[in-house]
């Protein structure tokens, strides 16, 4: 099971870092449209699609990043309080319930979706330029795909918490402010007491 965790968060956090970069490409083509549009006077009549393929590719493609990371948003008022094996039940619970029938569902109908774009090779309806839009339909099974991998990782963690009464490491890809400022602290602390 740790092998398999390990496999998934390195597949996940690397996936999440590799769509980050279109967050500079986004950059480049909305400064390209600004200079375009107000230093020569001509717009471009593709950069707003171009803009929301590239939103809709870094929205899709960091589900996974943030389930590994656990930079997702969790309303943790109660559960916060409950010991590990607690937490690891009602997560493994919780992940059957609701996670695994929304992940799936979205690997299984975003391929429909996505076959069928490529069929007709389909092109943005609302668009000027009428760009291509079936690429960016892939992006839809493929979070799902990787959704439910790092998922089937958290099961495991959760299986694991419940065993030992601790929860697994995660790879620390980046870490909060408000968590290292805590962690020096508590060094700071023990080095007192020592």
């Amino acid at each position: 099971m740790r092998s398999y965790i390990k496999l998934a968060d390195t597949l996940s956090t690397s996936i999440g870092k590799a769509f980050s970069w279109c967050i500079v490409i986004l950059m480049g083509g909305t400064c390209y449209e600004v200079v375009m549009a107000y230093a020569f006077n001509k717009p471009t009549l593709w950069n707003f699609d171009f803009s929301m393929q590239m939103y809709g590719a870094i929205l899709m493609m960091s589900g996974a990043y943030c389930l590994a990371t656990e930079s997702h948003v969790r309303g943790d008022v109660i559960y916060r309080l409950f010991k590990p094996r607690t937490q690891g039940l009602i997560d493994l619970v919780l992940y059957f319930i609701f996670f695994f029938p929304g992940v799936i569902a979205l690997a299984f109908y975003g391929y429909e979706y996505a076959a069928l774009a490529w069929k007709i090779k389909e092109t943005s309806w609302s668009s000027p330029a009428q760009i291509q839009i079936y690429m960016a339909k892939s992006l839809i099974p493929a979070a799902g795909i990787f959704l439910t991998i790092q998922g089937v990782a958290e099961v495991f963690r959760s299986i694991i918490c419940i065993q030992t009464g601790h929860w697994p490491a995660r790879m620390v890809v980046a870490e909060e402010t408000e968590q290292i400022l805590m962690r020096t602290a508590q060094d700071e602390d023990q080095k007192d007491v020592i």
